[in-house]
């Protein structure tokens, strides 16, 4: 059915995106509609841009939208809505602190989507051969060792105590079937039809790579009740032209930037604001001098006036970036950050100075050399909103050289910028990711990781004794003041320089009661996308 339904996608996709640009040019637009939920057959989610992979636990790419559009065929054990933790797979679960381990009793009435039953046994053989093919997001290796007690109950023994399992392995992991992927070698490489058996809501109808679109329809039988919404469409659909697609109907809900969303919201649409949960941030290459300094990386960000930059670049619509990665408004913030690394480009001369620097001209020189870098921006490819591109290096740029150090700027597109940073080459490139709403067990990912999104720094045996601990913490306050002194130290060293955290707004036109998850979606994805709006 793939195959058949492709060529009617992409049609689809080509002619929505030729509509919303010919209305895009009315100056009227009708209010959002109000139609009860319960009687939408079809739900249409603009999206920016648009491919995110094959939806697949291992095909998809390594950012918060394509985890999201898989997340739709495959449950987890446990998820989460608005208020909290909520049984997935696993009516109900249990700590068994003697033991070290987690007890999960499933439910009873789950299928796969071609009618096989669930069992525990396909949750023993989804961690077991997620600790042999590593999954993406979850690293199951903290599990020593999975038991199916019966047909419908699974206990977990860790390797030691670690605080966010609920969240990042029992919230986030995608099961398998095991009649489906036992045989399978190569993971990344199985994108047959079958590597879309889930027990999730919604079965994927159509994805077109080349349009960006994705098609899915209600799974019927699902455990728990069928969905209200019978299609769910992803079109790519970005800009000022996603107003034009909710005014015309055309879409149910799409990210608008900062100054339409009130516009739309005295229109009769609804309008979120996610919390600051996606970070810009300027990366550091500190395998490599200069910038392997730690003074030399001080110097760096008291050169740069990150609120200049969010009143700059984002026109307000943003907080400044705070030295120690998590933003103000997160439960796990560090007051005493506030204000750190302001804006002194007297204290950034004056490190640089201290390395041996001496300013000749427009530019520091060290040894005859003139201290030049080169930073790398995306300039295609990346539509999240926000996200830091030409503009925002040009700002930078400016700043750095008004500083004394010598900027080449160089744009490429977001994967290949991507992968540049992966393989450590570049000196400074802008980048971001979002994730930091959710468990503390982000900060290392974000700076001990190996993917690109990490500042994959090791240098400092303080603050890697602190990433470990604060995950075996068990007591709440006490993981508190562990994540707190981590930010600290994270300021400390600066692998790499939050920049600032921008403003998001989706406007939907009510007929789909769309919310922001405790935590994000998964391991903390801040899209309001979750599943459950769909269902329920």
């Amino acid at each position: 059915m793939l195959k058949k339904r492709k060529r009617a996608l992409k049609l689809l996709g080509c002619l929505l995106v030729l509509a919303v640009f010919v209305l895009a040019a009315n100056s009227c637009g009708e209010k959002g509609s109000k139609e009860p939920l319960g009687e939408v057959s079809t739900y249409t989610i603009a999206d920016p841009t648009g491919d995110w992979g094959f939806p697949s636990p291992y095909a998809h790419y390594a950012r918060g939208p394509g985890y999201v559009r898989m997340s739709f065929i495959f449950d987890t054990l446990v998820w989460k809505d608005a208020g909290g933790y909520i049984p997935a797979l696993a009516e109900s679960w249990e700590y068994l602190k003697d033991e070290d381990a987690y007890l999960f009793r499933l439910r009873k009435d789950v299928a796969w989507h071609d009618g096989q039953k669930f069992t525990a046994g396909d949750v023993a053989f989804t961690i077991n051969y997620t600790k042999k093919h590593p999954y993406q997001w979850v690293d199951t290796g903290v599990v020593k060792d999975v038991e199916a007690l019966d047909e419908y109950t699974v206990k977990m023994y860790m390797e030691k105590p670690y605080a966010p399992f609920l969240e990042l392995v029992g919230g986030t992991l995608p099961v398998l079937p095991e009649h489906i992927w036992k045989d399978v070698q190569e993971p990344r490489q199985f994108q047959q039809k079958e590597a879309l058996t889930g027990t999730g809501p919604y079965k994927l109808v159509d994805y077109s790579k080349e349009q960006g679109t994705y098609l899915y329809e209600a799974n019927e039988q699902y455990y728990q009740g069928a969905p209200v919404i019978k299609q769910l469409k992803f079109v790519k659909v970005g800009g000022e032209v996603s107003a034009a697609a909710l005014r015309q109907k055309q879409a149910g809900v799409a990210q608008i930037p900062p100054e339409m969303a009130q516009e739309l919201e005295k229109e009769g649409f609804k309008c979120l604001e996610s919390s600051h949960d996606w970070v810009a941030k300027m990366v550091i290459n500190h395998q490599k001098a200069p910038l392997d300094s730690q003074e030399f990386r001080q110097a760096l960000a008291y050169a740069i006036d990150r609120q200049a930059l969010v009143n700059t670049c984002l026109r307000g619509y943003g907080l400044a970036g705070s030295p120690g990665l998590l933003p103000p408004d997160n439960a796990w913030y560090n007051p005493r950050l506030d204000g750190q690394y302001s804006y002194d480009p007297g204290k950034s001369a004056e490190l640089l100075a201290g390395l041996g620097y001496v300013k000749k001209g427009s530019y520091f020189e060290k040894d005859g050399q003139t201290l030049e870098l080169e930073l790398l921006v995306s300039g295609s490819g990346s539509t999240t909103q926000g996200a830091p591109g030409e503009r925002e290096g040009e700002f930078i740029k400016g700043q750095l050289e008004q500083a004394g150090i010598k900027i080449n700027l160089r744009s490429l597109e977001a994967k290949t910028l991507d992968n540049r940073v992966l393989e450590n080459k570049f000196d400074l490139a802008l980048s971001g990711h979002g994730g930091l709403g959710g468990d503390p067990e982000n900060l290392n990912k974000a700076i001990i990781a190996k993917g690109f999104n990490s500042a994959r720094y090791e240098q400092s045996e303080e603050l890697n004794s602190l990433l470990k601990q604060q995950l075996a913490e068990m007591d709440q306050e006490k993981r508190r003041e562990l994540v707190g002194r981590v930010q600290e130290l994270y300021a400390r060293e600066m692998p790499a320089l939050p920049l600032y955290y921008p403003n998001w707004y989706y406007v939907h036109n009510g007929q789909v009661n769309l919310f922001y998850t405790m935590q994000g979606i998964g391991s903390g994805v801040p899209l309001p996308f979750n599943k459950m709006a769909f269902i329920r």
